[in-house]
């Protein structure tokens, strides 16, 4: 019983010394050249597995997905480009019939007042039927002296320096005959007098339009295109 008793203790002395002794790392990087790593222990084996799937992840994250990410992260870009874009071809798109009413309408515009101003070949009819709404009322021309024309955008204007005397009511047969002559005129600066003696004198500076042909016009656009290159040298 004695000896059972001992060979009980000596194994549990044994099994405890077993549980308690450490594990030791290096032992299973001992001797691994040469072998195959099959065969080799459990943690070389299990390090070599995962320094595979490392290098096999990074490398495919810079040869497959990194490129696939730039190519997603451009061709998001360039949908966004593509919406906005979308969005101001449509907001166009849906004034282009405003667009084109409102073009049809100030071309109609364009086309009434070019009928009310005379072309520069028309000016001296325009001049003589100014004089003759004058004469036609029994006024007399003191003075008719057109001045210097001043040219703007699309239009000319000639301003016209008159002096007339007559009666009351022949001047006044005379301002609503020069208002409704068929082309635009304007009469400003007006002065009436009376001489003790004599008839009323009618003073006034008569204005006269035109608008500017194709050939003035491209003149002025080269001007105007000279003029601004020399600015901004």
């Amino acid at each position: 019983m004695n000896a059972a008793m001992n060979t009980a203790v000596d194994t549990g002395n044994r099994g405890a010394g077993t549980r308690h002794r450490p594990f030791d790392w290096g032992r299973q990087f001992r001797g691994l050249h040469g072998r195959h790593p099959s065969l080799w222990p459990l943690l070389p084996r299990s390090l070599c597995a995962l320094t595979a799937l490392v290098a096999v992840l990074l490398a495919g994250w810079r040869l497959i997905w990194l490129p696939q990410w730039e190519d997603l992260t451009a061709a998001s870009s360039q949908e966004q480009q593509l919406r906005e874009e979308f969005a101001r071809n449509a907001g166009r798109a849906r004034d282009l019939e405003r667009l084109r009413r409102h073009r049809a309408q100030v071309q109609a515009e364009v086309d009434l007042l070019q009928r009310w101003l005379p072309g520069r070949a028309e000016m001296d009819a325009l001049l003589s039927e100014i004089n003759q709404a004058g004469l036609a009322r029994g006024l007399q021309f003191e003075l008719f002296k057109p001045g210097q024309e001043q040219v703007f955008d699309y239009y000319a204007e000639l301003p016209i320096d008159i002096k007339l005397s007559g009666s009351f009511h022949a001047l006044a047969g005379f301002a609503s005959d020069f208002a409704n002559l068929s082309r635009i005129v304007k009469l400003d600066r007006i002065a009436l007098t009376q001489s003790r003696d004599g008839p009323l004198a009618f003073e006034g500076v008569a204005r006269a339009f035109r608008y500017l042909d194709s050939d003035e016009l491209a003149a002025r656009a080269a001007q105007a295109a000279h003029d601004k290159k020399g600015k901004s040298r």
